[in-house]
């Protein structure tokens, strides 16, 4: 669905780990890596947008995964000239997105980036939260750092505490301890 400034609507994803690293996938026959992201279609809400493009990219149904929030608006990215279709009606001028943070609750094992009859990525790895401004190609860099901002206070607050055993030695005699 392209918006009348010329903006197709679309959800982005940005799927995190336990220890908050997030999913960075190859595009099918392309050595560009990206975020998972989609179009939102005419009689989709952006979070069911959400839901189907998680399950045709990257294969995982809803309760494999937490939400953790999203971004309070659309955040947009405009495409060089060299890729806009000007013979293609209604002209698309780049993508408004709504980003999505979420936490994969299941093991890995469940990424499944054939799903679909038509795969959009042919490889995926975990990396660090910010690791993808550094890769990202040029025109979508500032909408990857104002979603990564704006999301990432939400991925800190939704991290659990390690639990940790604490060893102390109490001197019972000499050369000996305990652990509690």
């Amino acid at each position: 669905m392209i918006d009348t400034d010329g903006y197709r609507m679309n959800v982005g994803i940005i799927l995190t780990n336990q220890d908050g690293q997030v999913l960075w996938a190859k595009r099918v026959g392309q050595n560009a890596w990206q975020f998972p992201q989609g179009g939102i279609k005419a009689h989709e809400t952006p979070k069911r947008a959400l839901f189907r493009e998680l399950h045709e990219e990257l294969g995982l149904a809803t309760k494999q995964v937490d939400v953790l929030g999203a971004t309070r608006g659309w955040l947009r990215y405009s495409l060089p000239n060299h890729l806009i279709r000007h013979h293609q009606r209604p002209l698309c001028l780049g993508q408004k997105q709504v980003w999505y943070l979420l936490r994969l609750l299941v093991g890995e094992n469940c990424i499944r980036l054939n799903s679909d009859d038509d795969p959009e990525f042919d490889q995926w790895l975990w990396v660090d939260y910010w690791y993808p401004l550094a890769e990202v190609v040029y025109f979508k860099k500032e909408v990857y750092e104002n979603a990564l901002r704006e999301l990432q206070s939400l991925l800190l607050r939704s991290k659990k505490p390690q639990k940790r055993r604490l060893t102390y030695k109490l001197p019972l005699s000499k050369g000996v301890g305990m652990q509690l």
